[in-house]
């Protein structure tokens, strides 16, 4: 599968706790010849946590890309009337960010990316990664579902007996949700049995 030089955005948001499976995905849309560019949301850019330094994740992103991540709403704001991105992905997607989205908030670089970008009648992937995703999230879940332009890669529940209400994306399955959101679809299944 390749992506024929596609431009794709490729935000980063704070479940740090994905992004050992996140940043190889990453790599992978580069092998598949999609020309990345990064965007980090301000905790992503700037908190370290046990799962690595923020000023790492934002080299390895630059490295990988050939191109410094966006930091700033700055920066972001220009994606929408540039019309620079052919794709948007938000992988991994806090609930914080879910939440936003769902309600118009743009107080991020990576929520004014989308915002941009749904202007431009373009598509937004999401890869959910949020304790509360059968709590009070599930509500903005709804929302997005049913929004123009909004696609998921797939998730489920992620450990059902210790944390009932966390849903995960499969992040193995974000180039084929691209592929799929590209072409105006959504890969199926949305909601994967407990992994």
């Amino acid at each position: 599968m390749t992506l024929n030089h596609k431009k794709v955005g490729f935000a980063f948001t704070g479940s740090f706790c994905t992004y050992d499976r996140v940043f190889p995905e990453l790599e992978r849309l580069i092998q598949n010849e999609a020309d990345v560019y990064t965007i980090f949301s301000k905790n992503s850019s700037t908190i370290n946590s046990r799962f690595g330094k923020a000023a790492d994740f934002l080299a390895r992103a630059g490295q990988l890309t050939g191109r410094p991540p966006v930091i700033t709403i700055e920066e972001a704001e220009k994606f929408g009337p540039g019309n620079i991105l052919d794709i948007l992905v938000i992988a991994p997607c806090t609930g914080n960010t879910l939440a936003k989205l769902a309600n118009g908030i743009t107080d991020s670089p990576v929520l004014m990316a989308a915002k941009g970008h749904l202007r431009n009648n373009k598509p937004v992937v999401l890869a959910p990664s949020t304790n509360d995703a059968l709590g009070s999230n599930l509500k903005n879940i709804g929302v997005l579902i049913a929004m123009k332009n909004i696609f998921f890669v797939p998730f489920g529940q992620d450990n059902y007996k210790a944390k009932p209400f966390s849903m995960s994306a499969r992040f193995d399955l974000i180039l084929p949700a691209i592929s799929e959101a590209l072409n105006g679809r959504q890969l199926q299944p949305v909601i994967l049995g407990p992994g």
